[in-house]
C-alpha cells in the first residue's frame, strides 16, 4: 500500500495526493503534522527511504528555517530535532511504498515509486 504524508493546507501536496487517488491506487493518509506527527525512529526512516539527508528534506521558505537554521551549522541530529519540534519544516508530500519514497514535488515524481 501507498502511504502518502499529507497536508492538506499545501497546494503541492494536494496534487501529490490527487496524482495518487487519479492513479486509482489504494493509499493511506498520514496527515503528519496533526494526526500523525514523526517521531525520531520514523523520520529516520523516511529519510533513508528518500535517499536524503536531513538537510536536504527541510522547507528552506519556512520562517523557522530562516530565522533557526540557515547560516548555522548543524549536524543531522540538531536538523531531525528541529523537524520533529517543527514538523511544517518538512517537505511534501512523501509518497512511500514501503520499501521507497519520493518528495512529489511536482506530483509526477511519484512514478518513482509506483
Amino acid at each position: 500500500m501507498i502511504s502518502v504524508y499529507h497536508n492538506p493546507r499545501c497546494k503541492k501536496s494536494r496534487a501529490g495526493l490527487q496524482y495518487i487517488i487519479d492513479k486509482g491506487l489504494e493509499h493511506k493518509i498520514i496527515l503528519y503534522l496533526k494526526d500523525e506527527p514523526f517521531n525520531e525512529a520514523s523520520l529516520k526512516e523516511i529519510l533513508l527511504k528518500l535517499n536524503l539527508k536531513p538537510a536536504e528534506l527541510l522547507r528552506k521558505q519556512e520562517d523557522i528555517y530562516k530565522k533557526q537554521i540557515k547560516g548555522k551549522n548543524l549536524n543531522d541530529q540538531d536538523l531531525i530535532g528541529l523537524m520533529l519540534k517543527n514538523p511544517k519544516l518538512i517537505q511534501r508530500p512523501i509518497i512511500d511504498n514501503g520499501t521507497k519514497a519520493v518528495i512529489a514535488d511536482p506530483a509526477e515524481k511519484a512514478e518513482e515509486v509506483l
